[in-house]
């Protein structure tokens, strides 16, 4: 379960704009890094173009699952992972992230902004964070569910002892 990429983008009407993007590509080789990067960046932009504003969708792409939120005042998020990833999560961060980002940056900057004039640093750190998040919340569900299944057995065979008895 891996996030790769978090971008923002401004969708303005003929092309869309990236604004700042965080990534992770140390598990490529080192030759191919500067590579999946652009791809990423490519391909973030080219889902945010065809995509209506004020809408989510999830799009596959080679092994990789990009998911897009869109608002309507044409601020745009792409996450970038792996299958395995949970939509959801995936979603929320996006939801986060473009909320803080509107805060922060003034949106009559968005149409003529760049990752270098952008003054907004927290993708590293949701990129970070959401990574281990993901695998947290999996964690979670599987020990929930092996306790409750624990559980279950505990409880039949005690009811059945109490049956027996």
């Amino acid at each position: 379960m891996k996030l790769y990429c978090i971008s923002i983008l401004y969708k303005g009407l003929s092309k869309a704009n990236l604004l700042k993007a965080a990534y992770d590509v140390s598990s490529f080789g080192f030759f191919h890094r500067t590579g999946v990067q652009e791809f990423m960046v490519f391909t973030s932009s080219i889902i945010v173009e065809r995509t209506n504003k004020g809408t989510r969708a999830s799009v596959k792409e080679q092994e990789y699952l990009c998911h897009v939120y869109i608002q309507e005042d044409g601020l745009a998020g792409v996450v970038i992972s792996d299958h395995e990833y949970p939509t959801r999560v995936a979603f929320t961060l996006l939801n986060k992230v473009l909320d803080e980002f509107s805060m922060q940056v003034k949106n009559i900057d968005w149409p003529s902004g760049s990752p270098a004039t952008v003054n907004y640093t927290a993708l590293d750190g949701y990129l970070a964070k959401y990574q281990v998040r993901a695998t947290q919340s999996l964690d979670v569900v599987f020990n929930d569910n092996e306790s409750l299944i624990e559980d279950g057995i505990i409880f039949s065979v005690s009811k059945l002892l109490e049956l027996i008895c």
